[in-house]
């Protein structure tokens, strides 16, 4: 059944095609900017659009396009919502405004009004960039430079975060009767943050990205790297560190996500970050896929000569069937305010045999990233039977996605599947496999549009129950507020009920065992 699930899904990517934004209404402007006519001025053109539309404008564009004005509900962003061909100008997504076009105005001419770049003709966009679909997405950022030899922009994620685990000081028995203890927290953190210096070489169609990556709760900082080939829209290559793509949140969506972090069950079934080789495309408007082989479940803190010779892989395709789209990024919650219901619906699956990676010096555990449903790494010792320590283990993933936008009002769920089996023990073993399964269900609304965000979310897993497991389940609720009438800016308060955490994490919001509440409080910028 796996091998065909496997056989029958396709999945998407990471790097970013390298286009530049234009500077909307109330932007800054960049060198070489000129005043805009103001409407009825020669050359001006208006062209508009509704939220999941795409409008083309004929206009004469030979001499470039200038933004002029923004008048749509969206911001104007060049090659990812706006551009312009040989016959015109197209928008979408919101987008719409006033654009200086054809044969230039003289400056004595031009009516007061907002200062905005002009766009040369030869940095023409003559369609939409090719989304990419990863873990590790860029913003749009800022352009550093460009040449014929390439282009460099950078862009960076910023996350401070309180968080308080309660009660301060509990225990908990694991399926086997042992008691195990809560490690509560109460902490302030720099919690996150992430550097991007992304664009092209050669050919615009050959983009990379460079990213430096901090985790300073677990101590973690990283350089990694990207190269893409985007062969079209349809197809294209990938080599570098990527998600695993088994569940929604690993298609490209952070950290667009209700939360700054995900919620239990999808971070207890998620597959992890790895180094390989992955294709993504949109093969028919609104249906994109994803595949990716690569090395192991978790790259992190793995050297080469750890791993074995086998390949870990996933895939999954996703099919937007009303408006082709679901928010920037497929972002979860509806801030862009959709006129017209936006539906997604996926499926995705990994396969990876999965190693202990002992320590040499201490011969502690050195894979991380499996927890049994009473939250014990699955290669401690001890963890399924008395004195017996795990080696390796298969780790096979299936879930199914589903979401809907309307009017600020957002609804998702997320089903999972896991299988374990191929167990390899220096003992012997109670069980030859464990199943579990489960789901989340989160919701939102603007109370005060673009501005201020509520939403509730619950997760349940059901573990094994022939293999001795219990169920792990949580009741959250949040709120989010925008500053600056942006997604990219946000604070975020939010308060969990959690009964038995399946997930141990310093990650994320999740203690192995906690019976409790959790409190946080985090504020975030993205560009």
């Amino acid at each position: 059944m796996w091998k065909a699930l496997l056989g029958a899904t396709a999945v998407a990517s990471l790097v970013w095609s390298g286009a530049v934004p234009a500077w909307g209404q109330g932007s800054q402007p960049v060198a070489g900017a000129v005043a805009a006519p103001g409407t009825g001025q020669p050359g001006a053109v208006t062209c508009t659009s509704g939220s999941g539309e795409r409008q083309h404008c004929v206009a004469d564009t030979s001499q470039g396009v200038a933004l002029a004005r923004s008048t749509g509900a969206a911001p104007c962003l060049l090659g990812k919502n706006w551009g312009y061909d040989d016959q015109g100008i197209w928008v979408s997504d919101g987008c719409g405004g006033e654009f200086l076009a054809g044969r230039s105005v003289p400056a004595s001419t031009m009516a007061p009004g907002p200062v905005v770049a002009e766009t040369p003709a030869d940095t023409k966009q003559p369609t939409p960039r090719i989304e990419s679909w990863g873990e590790f997405e860029p913003g749009d950022g800022f352009l550093l430079g460009r040449s014929s030899a390439g282009e460099l922009s950078i862009s960076g994620y910023a996350l401070v975060r309180y968080i308080n685990q309660l009660p301060a000081e509990q225990t908990f028995e694991d399926h086997l009767g042992n008691e195990q203890s809560v490690d509560a927290r109460q902490d302030f953190f720099s919690h996150r943050e992430m550097i991007f210096l992304k664009g092209w070489l050669g050919t615009p169609k050959l983009v990379y990205t460079i990213f430096f990556w901090t985790v300073n709760t677990t101590d973690q900082k990283n350089i990694f790297g990207s190269l893409g080939y985007q062969f079209s829209r349809k197809f294209s290559l990938y080599m570098g560190i990527n998600g695993l793509p088994g569940t929604r949140s690993l298609q490209g969506s952070h950290p667009f996500w209700l939360a700054h972090d995900r919620v239990m069950a999808d971070e207890f079934f998620r597959p992890f970050f790895t180094h390989g080789i992955w294709a993504q495309g949109e093969v028919t408007p609104g249906f994109w896929y994803n595949v990716m082989v690569g090395n192991n479940l978790s790259a992190l803190g793995i050297k080469a000569s750890q791993l074995d010779r086998k390949i870990s892989s996933g895939a999954s395709v996703w099919w937007m069937p009303t408006t082709k789209e679901f928010g920037p990024k497929g972002a979860y919650g509806d801030f862009e305010m959709h006129e017209k219901v936006a539906t997604r619906f996926g499926v995705s699956t990994t396969y990876s045999p999965e190693q202990r990676f002992t320590d040499s010096l201490t011969g502690a555990t050195g894979n991380t990233t499996i927890r049994l449903v009473d939250s014990v790494n699955v290669f401690d010792t001890g963890a399924l039977a008395p004195g017996v320590t795990v080696q390796d283990v298969n780790y096979r993933l299936i879930s199914i996605d589903a979401g809907m936008k309307y009017r600020g009002v957002f609804l998702q769920t997320e089903l999972y599947s896991r299988h374990l089996d191929g167990f390899k023990a220096d003992g012997a073993l109670p069980v030859k496999q464990i199943d579990d399964t489960g789901f989340y269900v989160q919701a939102s609304f603007f109370p005060v549009p673009r501005m201020i965000e509520a939403y509730v979310a619950t997760s349940q897993i059901f573990g094994d129950t022939d293999a001795g497991f219990d169920t792990s389940s949580e009741y959250l609720a949040g709120l989010n507020y925008y500053p600056f009438n942006s997604r990219n800016y946000r604070a975020n308060l939010q308060v969990i009920d959690v009964h038995r955490s399946a997930v141990s994490s310093t990650f994320g919001y999740y203690t192995g065992g906690q019976d409790g509440t959790t409190v946080s409080l985090g504020f975030s910028v993205f560009f």
